[in-house]
Parts: C-alpha cells; sequence; structure tokens
C-alpha cells in the first residue's frame, strides 16, 4: 500500500528530557504530566456512556450522590488502566507522532512511578464503587480494567488487525456499570448498549488509525489501516456502522422506550451512515488522506455516541 504521509524529521529518535526555562519540569509541570497519564479525553467518553444509562435505569434522575460515586470511581478506573497502557506502550509512544508528546516519552513522568500511580487508582477507584455503589460496579470495572490491559494492551494491539475490535470490549463496559450502579444486577437493556459501543467502536478507531496508518506502521503495529487498503477500511467501516444502527435501533423495543430516543437514533444512525459511505466513496481509488478525510468521520463518531446517550437518558423524562 502506498503511504502519503511521511514521518515528522526525527520521529524515530528519543524525545530529549523536559526542561524549562528555569530548569527541570516544575510541579505543575509534573502534575499535569500525571493527569495527561489518565487520557481525560477518553474518560470523557466513557463518562458520557455511564451517566445516561443511570438516568435510563432509574426511568428519571438517580440518586444525586450514586452518580457522583459512579462517576469517581470510574473516572479513576478509566484513568489507572489508560496509565498502565503508557507505561506498557512507552517504547512504541516515543516514536509516534500522535504519541510522542506524553508525559513518558517526554521523560517528565519515570515508568515506576506511573505504574505506582495507576495502581494507586485501581485500589482507588475499586473501593469507591464496591463500597459508594456496589459490590458489581465495582467487579465490572475490575474487569474492564484488566481485560483493556492484558487482552487489548498487552495480547492483542501488537499482534493482530482485530486489536481493536476485540480490545474494545473494554470501552463497552460503563454501559453495564451506569445500569448495574443503579439496579445492581445486570439485564438485557445495558447489553444492547454494551453491544452498540462495541459496534461503533472500529469505524471510530479506524477512522483515526487511517490518519495516523504512518505512525502505526513504523512502530509495526497492525493496525488495519496499516494492512489493508484505504478502499477495504471504507468498507468494513460501513458494514460495522450499519451493524451498529441496527443495534440502536433494536434498544427500543428491548428496553420499552418511547418515542423520543428511536427518532433520534435514526436520525443520528441515517446521519453515520451516510458519512460513512461518503468516506468509502472517497477512499475508492486513492490512498491521499487530504482526499479520504477520515477525521470527518472520527469526530462524527464521537459525536453521534454521544448524542445518542444522551437521547437514552431524555426519553424516559419527557416520554413517561
Amino acid at each position: 500500500m502506498t503511504h502519503v504521509d511521511q514521518p515528522a524529521p526525527g520521529v524515530d529518535q528519543p524525545l530529549p528530557a523536559v526542561t524549562t526555562d528555569d530548569g527541570p519540569p516544575t510541579w505543575k509541570d509534573v502534575v499535569a504530566a500525571y493527569v495527561g497519564l489518565t487520557k481525560p479525553r477518553v474518560i470523557e467518553l466513557l463518562l458520557l456512556t455511564t451517566v445516561p444509562v443511570m438516568f435510563f435505569a432509574a426511568r428519571g434522575i438517580p440518586d444525586l450522590m450514586l452518580v457522583v460515586w459512579t462517576v469517581i470511581g470510574g473516572t479513576l478506573s478509566a484513568g489507572s488502566a489508560s496509565a498502565y497502557n503508557c507505561v506498557y506502550d512507552r517504547d512504541i509512544d516515543e516514536q509516534m507522532r500522535r504519541t510522542r508528546r506524553r508525559a513518558l516519552p517526554r521523560h517528565i513522568v519515570g515508568a515506576r512511578g506511573a505504574l505506582v500511580f495507576a495502581t494507586v487508582l485501581a485500589v482507588l477507584s475499586t473501593a469507591i464503587l464496591w463500597w459508594g455503589v456496589n459490590p458489581l460496579s465495582a467487579g465490572l470495572s475490575i474487569g474492564a480494567n484488566a481485560f483493556y490491559v492484558f487482552v487489548y494492551t498487552m495480547l492483542l494491539k501488537r499482534r493482530t488487525t482485530q486489536n481493536i475490535v476485540w480490545g474494545g470490549i473494554a470501552g463497552c463496559f460503563p454501559a453495564l456499570i451506569g445500569w448495574t450502579a443503579v439496579t445492581g444486577e445486570l439485564a438485557w437493556t445495558p447489553i444492547v448498549l454494551f453491544l452498540v459501543v462495541f459496534f461503533w467502536t472500529p469505524p471510530h478507531t479506524w477512522a483515526l488509525a487511517l490518519r495516523y496508518r504512518e505512525d502505526y506502521a513504523n512502530v509495526d503495529v497492525p493496525m488495519l489501516p496499516v494492512v489493508k487498503p484505504a478502499a477495504e477500511v471504507g468498507r468494513q467501516i460501513v458494514l460495522y456502522s450499519w451493524v451498529m444502527v441496527a443495534t440502536s435501533l433494536a434498544l427500543w423495543p428491548i428496553g420499552d422506550l418511547g418515542w423520543f430516543y428511536p427518532s433520534a437514533a435514526l436520525v443520528l444512525g441515517v446521519v453515520f451512515l451516510v458519512e460513512a459511505h461518503r468516506m468509502w466513496g472517497r477512499a475508492k481509488g486513492t490512498e491521499s488522506l487530504s482526499d479520504i478525510k477520515p477525521m470527518r468521520l472520527f469526530h462524527h463518531s464521537n459525536l453521534y455516541l454521544s448524542l445518542l446517550f444522551v437521547a437514552v437518558a431524555i426519553d424516559p423524562l419527557i416520554t413517561r
């Protein structure tokens, strides 16, 4: 496959330790670096699939303190998984343009410190969810953390093009955690939402990976856009998008929702499918990222999932 992006100058060279005009990094630099290890933007998206499900499970407004403890516990758990990921992937992060400004490649934080930080967050998140929410939600959080670290990061990411398909399961757990936080038990309804996120993950991640395929190729991570032409990536994205939209609509009868959710899911789904088909069309016959514009679909996928889960929360409030 012909790539049009070229690695940044010196991309294969380790970055020097960060210094400021006055010397070594300040305590503010270090704090910011530790916060960066948790990947706050990822946490934001995970919370958008947790809190709305709590409203849905409660069929109204859930207990405020329950939401607070769930959000705190979920944030710490997701931050822990991300920090573990940063420790394990620090070698390839240092070589990739998208990640080489993270704390470990820049040597603001050491691997041992990051590992301790990740472990402390894991312990705190488990304790908070166990006593502030319930043991089932805490157990699901531990499972999500372990799956992301051991299955995705350590087992799948560097070995198979299916890395984010199955590794993405970790990102589906917040839907289950939000539901069990309120109800104390699992049901088919949160499993459908789990599957929506599962089928959403490949189009979302492959669009981003297409944009940074040269990065992944340079470090031998076999993301689908690295080993397949852009047209095939577009085709796979379209297939997963259709299944995602169909699954989102299945929530209507299974979850006993009113008119608002299916209306929103249908509109959002149609718009997403149109964008996915357009990207596939642009990818046919070219490998030029300036022509394919994969980041359009990536940003749209964030908006789609956010609005879909907001619709999940709003429906019981206005149709009951």
